[in-house]
């Protein structure tokens, strides 16, 4: 069936949330569609020629995360090198590692660094399709679904960084997308991890979410900071599921919203995918999350300033926090002297060019040589992974990066 890229969806939470009425997506698949049980590796890796493992990663609060390690290149090209430097590849919100695996192996990020000598790590975080699973809570109840990505920032991502770092015994390069980079900024502001981490990629960063200002994106933003949990009676949002369509088609119902142009209107206009990958894209997204994470993204649209999750009361604030108002994450306090690379788009709807301005502002005092920013006019949110031009614009900027950090 042929589609128009006008009409795709592409990495972002808002333009999952609102495609759903509009596009049917089978059970979880893997890279050609077929059953993904055999995990990533066997899905899309290994029919690629690159060697791969699983591993399985226990939190401190017993979620059970799933990350996949390509240790070399194509068909063992340039060899198992002692000392390769470890890369993390953190995805963003309702999506998985696989995103990282759509394009073909010359332009997927993943494979490019491990036929320049990376060794290349691939995290899926809790919720996700590999990582539903939990020492003692099933992901059929609600308390399995009870967390924001406050819970990413001080359970998943020390766990698997630490993982990392035993099994290498170096530091790590961090490479993250959208959400992905709001977990680490968030760690990082909090001085954690740092002692663990070589350098620090920041692609279509998402921090600051106050000027993501169109209607469709403020009607679900302002929808997810009401009491949508009661709404659905779901802790888990499931993008498959019947509830979670039946709400977004009640929001496509209002007349100033265009839920037919939604990669324009969302995620601002991609320049540079092709029909193929967006249809790989599709068989393998989106993935689940927790109703209460996306109520604490909202929250950030709405507040402008970034901050643990808010019980929207200062009783329940002061019983989780010990104060009245939750905790904000001072970015200003991100070390000065840790290696940062942030690349954004001007044509971004989400990472919008005024929030990566205010995220920078919060950088200023950053030692001058150790942060590097790209900015390219035409790139929008889903072209810095999915791009067909990414390896020579931005990805061989970042390994070039990564060799100046050894």
């Amino acid at each position: 069936m042929g589609h128009s890229l006008s009409s795709f969806p592409f990495l972002s939470l808002y333009t999952f949330l609102l495609v759903l009425p509009f596009q049917t997506f089978g059970s979880s698949r893997g890279l050609d569609g077929n059953s993904d049980a055999a995990g990533i590796c066997a899905a899309a890796v290994a029919v690629r020629g690159y060697e791969c493992h699983e591993f399985d990663v226990i939190t401190d609060d017993g979620y059970i995360l799933s990350l996949q390690r390509i240790p070399q290149g194509r068909g063992g090209g340039g060899a198992r090198l002692p000392n390769r430097p470890p890369v993390l590849l953190q995805h963003g919100v309702l999506v998985d590692g696989m995103t990282w695996l759509v394009s073909p192996p010359e332009q997927s990020l993943a494979m490019i660094l491990a036929d320049n000598g990376f060794d290349v790590w691939i995290s899926n975080i809790r919720g996700t399709r590999f990582s539903t699973r939990h020492m003692t809570l099933d992901p059929s109840t609600p308390e399995f679904w009870d967390w924001t990505w406050d819970d990413l920032v001080f359970h998943d991502l020390p766990a698997i960084i630490e993982f990392v770092f035993k099994q290498t015994g170096q530091k790590i390069h961090y490479v993250g997308h959208s959400m992905g980079t709001l977990m680490a900024l968030a760690s990082f502001s909090e001085g954690k991890l740092i002692d663990k981490i070589r350098s620090a990629t920041l692609l279509s960063p998402i921090a600051y979410l106050s000027h993501m200002t169109t209607t469709l994106g403020v009607l679900v933003a302002r929808a997810f900071v009401g009491e949508i949990t009661t709404i659905f009676g779901l802790a888990e949002f499931n993008p498959k599921g019947e509830p979670v369509s039946n709400f977004l088609k009640a929001l496509c119902t209002d007349p100033e919203v265009d839920c037919y142009d939604l990669l324009a209107s969302l995620t601002g206009r991609n320049c540079c995918l092709n029909n193929s990958t967006v249809e790989l894209f599709l068989k393998n997204e989106p993935q689940s999350t927790a109703t209460k994470n996306l109520v604490h993204l909202a929250q950030t649209v709405r507040d402008g300033i970034l901050s643990r999750y808010d019980y929207g009361n200062s009783d329940f604030n002061e019983e989780h926090y010990g104060e009245s108002k939750p905790p904000i994450y001072d970015l200003s306090k991100i070390p000065r002297d840790l290696p940062i690379y942030l690349s954004y788009g001007g044509e971004d709807a989400l990472s919008d060019v005024k929030d990566v301005e205010t995220l920078l502002d919060n950088l200023k005092l950053h030692d001058e040589d150790k942060l590097h920013v790209q900015y390219i006019k035409d790139y929008a949110h889903a072209d810095f992974i999915m791009g067909e031009t990414a390896k020579d614009i931005v990805y061989n900027q970042i390994i070039s990066f990564f060799r100046n950090q050894q």
